[in-house]
Order: C-alpha cells, then structure tokens, then sequence
C-alpha cells in the first residue's frame, strides 16, 4: 500500500500526525526497539489473550489458509517497564500449521515479542502493510489506554512474510492524542437532563434552584492546543464560531497570551434540552485554563463564561456527575437576583450551591426522545417566558418541594424506582415545569404518556425541549419503540438509550 498517501487521509479525518506516529505507522522494522528509541525507556510486552481458535472467514483471507484452519490468537499490550503506560495494542493471528514445533514453542511462551522470535529462530521474513487508519476507541481501548470515549485511535494491519507465505497477521493501535510532539488536553463532558426549576416564586428570599441527572451520553469530546492563531476544527459554522467566541472571551478574561487551537471530536445539538451550551463553554474554559499551567476550580470557569446564573445542575454535572440538587439564589433587593431571568440572561451571577448530591442507580437506564420540532426557547425568548410567567403560584412551590424531599429524594437514596418515577410524572404538572410544558406541541406532549403507557416509571420534559426523557430498568427497547413509532407518525425524531454518569467531566493532559 502507500503509506504515505494512507496518513495524508489520517491528517485529513483528525489532524496532523506527527513523524514519531508516522515511524509507527510505517515501519517495516521492530516496533518495540522503535518505542525503546522514541521513549528512552525498556520497552516489554504483556500478554492479555493467547489461544489456539478456528480460523474465520476475514483471519483466513489474511493468512491465504482455508477456513477453520487452526491460528494462534494472541492479544498484547507493548508497555514501558518501569511505568506500565500502554504504549501500543496488538492483535495477531499465526497459522499453527506452517510453524515449526520450536517456533510454536516460543511463540505460546507469554510477553516475548515476535520479532524477537523470528530472529532467534533466523526466519528470513519481510513485513508488508496492509493498512493505517483511523478507528474508534472500542471500550476495551478506552481502559487499556485511559483514553476518553470516542477518541480516535491510529491503527495499522501488516503480515511478516516468509517463505512466500503469511507467517503472522499483526494489528496494532495507538491514540491519536499518544506520541504528539504538541501539549494538549483531551476534555470529554457528560449532557443532563434538566428535571424541573424548583421555586419561581420567590417569596422566601431565594430563588431558582434545580435538580437535574447527569448522563453519560450524548457528550461532548474535544482537544485543545496552544496555538499562534486561534482555530476551530469540527462541527459546523455556526458551532464553530460559537467555540471562537467562547475562546477568545475566556483568554481575555484570564489575560492569557497567545492563542488555541480547538478541534471538535464529537458533540450535540444546542437548545433541545440537554445543555449543551454549559458543557461546551465549561469544556474551552478549562483546557484553555489547564493549557496555561491554570487549574481553576469548575466555580470559577463558570464565572468566566457566565454559567450557573439560573440553575447550577450543568455546573454541578460538569465537577460531579450523578443525581444533583442545587439551592438557588438570593432573591429581592440588595440580593444576587432581583428579578426572574434565565442563565443566559444571568451571566453576572455565581453558579448556586449544590444542596444534594446522589449517584444515580446503574441499573435504572434513561431513554432520551427528541421529536423533530424546533428548538426549545433560548435567548430573548427565554427570557421573555421568565418574565411573563413568574412569579409561579406559592403554593406549587410549597407542593413541588414536598415532593421533592419526600417522594423524589428518597426514590433516589432508597433505590426505589417506582417512587421515583411517580415523583417525576408528578413534577411534570407544578411550578415553572407546568409552564414549560403548557409552551411545547403535542408532538412533545403527547410523548409522555405514550412512554408510561409503555412501561417507563417515570417520563418528563428536560428543561424547555424538546427532549424528553423516560426511566426505567427493564423493557427499554419496548419503551424506545413506543417513542419511535409515536414521533413516525408525527413528524420523525430521534431516540436513545443511556445511563446516569456518577462523574464528571474526563479531564486528560495528553
């Protein structure tokens, strides 16, 4: 193959590979003499899988044998001694039949590496390259090398010839953001699901407070390096200037010099529901933070993009993860607030106080739904809305807060899903939750009781749409499908499966 042409495609899907990736992904020569060279340290092997399995159909094609012809299946990390970094992860298959008893030998003896073999048993053998690429971190990768999910991993296939014939089929991974001869970091947020404001009345002297659920997916996944000039990579237009602006406020604000450059990984929709707005602007604060040697606490980056002003759960699911329950503000003359406005109408003011703080079951699972409607009410809409509905009656406040604590607290703590969900259906009719319902179409609406009515404990809306969510531990994928044939019907939308996250954002200097 052309290897060079191969990684002009590598730079043209994730950036610029640099020339120790490209030995890596070129060489013809040892790989663990190359990694002993680059790292200055003994290089060793560590054997995670070694087993004699039938041949399928793709390992037989890369090994001219016939099928169900018996291989040597051998799975290893090539790791630094002193350390224990993974450096590399290989894969290979070894037709047993054209090894010699001795070679076979020593190839089943765990952590010697083949090469070494092939010269000690003087093997004339040539290495020819079948391909590099790029692939996505599998949940494997992703614990092997402490990576985050959904980086991108370089990955190469070759075969050590001799005689002729295939002798080994080797695969082998590296990260992407591994062997760079650039400092970046590696940020990989959660989303939440926003479950209700609880008092916008503001009749005891505070104000706002949330309860939100942080989860695992949809997230956000982006790299950051310093650079001369700022950049955007990623996305589209309009999420790349947003990425811009938030940049060049954040460096502004820091009084950092120079620039970044910001690549984009994977992301979500803005405005249905699921916060991406905080977990973007958190997520460039503090890589550029952490790339100036400044390690802000996820208060402080809130303050510098204006989070947090309304509801702290996006500040809290970004530091903590898990089932989150913040305080609120100080509410009336003299006080943080004065009047009822949403976050992005707050940005003077501080993120509130977490209050509450639970992991979320493992075993509940969260199905998300998202109708194809219009976004949900941002900017002066938003704002608006806040202004002519609020204050909300007291006496929702006063019920929505017993149920809180007495039903919806307790679900959490006792792990008691049933009380839980009909804590959540029975939120979705008190206070500002009632009116960011009554402003949804029945598209949305007509959601919620299509997925109870399926089986979920408990569905409700997140923040103002147009996502909605159900919860539930069994009988999801009869729950999802009510969802899609519901949203088919109705104009067409989108479903998935997740689960809570318990943690924070994933935070790596690579």
């Amino acid at each position: 193959m052309d290897i060079a042409q191969a990684i002009r495609d590598i730079e043209a899907q994730v950036g610029r590979v640099s020339p120790v990736q490209k030995f890596l992904l070129g060489t013809d020569g040892s790989v663990t003499q190359l990694l002993e060279s680059v790292t200055g340290k003994k290089v060793v092997i560590r054997t995670l899988v070694q087993k004699v399995v039938p041949a399928d159909r793709t390992a037989a094609g890369n090994l001219s044998i016939a099928e169900g012809d018996p291989v040597n299946y051998r799975i290893v990390e090539i790791r630094t001694e002193e350390t224990g970094e993974v450096l590399i992860y290989a894969l290979s298959h070894t037709p047993v039949n054209r090894l010699s008893p001795e070679f076979r030998d020593d190839l089943m003896k765990a952590d010697i590496p083949i090469g070494r073999i092939i010269k000690q048993h003087n093997i004339e053998a040539r290495r020819e390259i079948l391909n590099a690429q790029v692939i996505p971190a599998t949940e494997e990768t992703e614990k092997i090398f402490s990576i985050c999910k959904n980086e991108p991993v370089l990955s190469r296939q070759y075969q050590i010839i001799a005689g002729k014939k295939p002798l080994i089929f080797i695969e082998e991974q590296f990260p992407y953001n591994r062997f760079l001869d650039t400092r970046r970091v590696v940020i990989r947020t959660p989303s939440r699901v926003h479950v209700t404001l609880i008092d916008m009345h503001g009749g005891s002297g505070r104000v706002d407070g949330g309860i939100g659920i942080t989860l695992d997916e949809p997230g956000i996944l982006l790299e950051a390096e310093l650079s001369p000039v700022l950049s955007v990579k990623g996305g589209d237009a309009s999420l790349q200037e947003r990425i811009g602006q938030i940049a060049t406020d954040v460096l502004q604000r820091l009084g950092a010099g120079g620039n970044v450059a910001v690549t984009i990984r994977s992301h979500y929709p803005a405005h249905v529901g699921l916060g991406s707005g905080s977990q973007l602007a958190l997520a460039v604060a503090r890589a550029i933070s952490e790339l100036h040697g400044r390690h802000l606490p996820v208060k402080e980056l809130a303050r510098l993009v204006g989070r947090g002003g309304t509801s702290g759960i996006g500040t809290a699911a970004f530091e903590y993860g898990g089932f989150i329950i913040d305080g609120g503000h100080r509410f009336g003359k003299g006080a943080e607030k004065t009047d009822f406005r949403p976050s992005s109408a707050s940005r003077e003011v501080n993120p509130p106080p977490v209050i509450a703080r639970h992991d979320f079951p493992s075993d509940w699972k969260i199905l998300l739904a998202i109708p194809d409607v219009p976004p949900g009410a941002s900017g002066n809409i938003e704002t608006d809305i806040f202004r002519n509905h609020c204050p909300v009656p007291l006496s929702d406040v006063q019920e929505l807060s017993h149920e809180v604590l007495m039903r919806m607290l307790p679900g959490i703590a006792g792990r008691d899903l049933d009380l839980f969900g009909s804590s959540v259906n029975a939120v979705q009719g008190l206070g500002f939750k009632k009116v960011e319902l009554s402003l949804q179409p029945p598209q949305v609406t007509g959601l919620l009781p299509v997925l109870r009515h399926a089986g979920a404990a408990g569905a409700g809306l997140s923040s103002f749409g147009p996502a909605i969510y159900a919860v539930g531990d069994t009988g999801m994928s009869t729950i999802e499908q009510a969802a899609r044939s519901f949203m088919n019907e109705s104009g067409g939308g989108t479903t998935l499966i997740t689960t809570a996250r318990n943690s924070g954002a994933v935070v790596r200097v690579a």
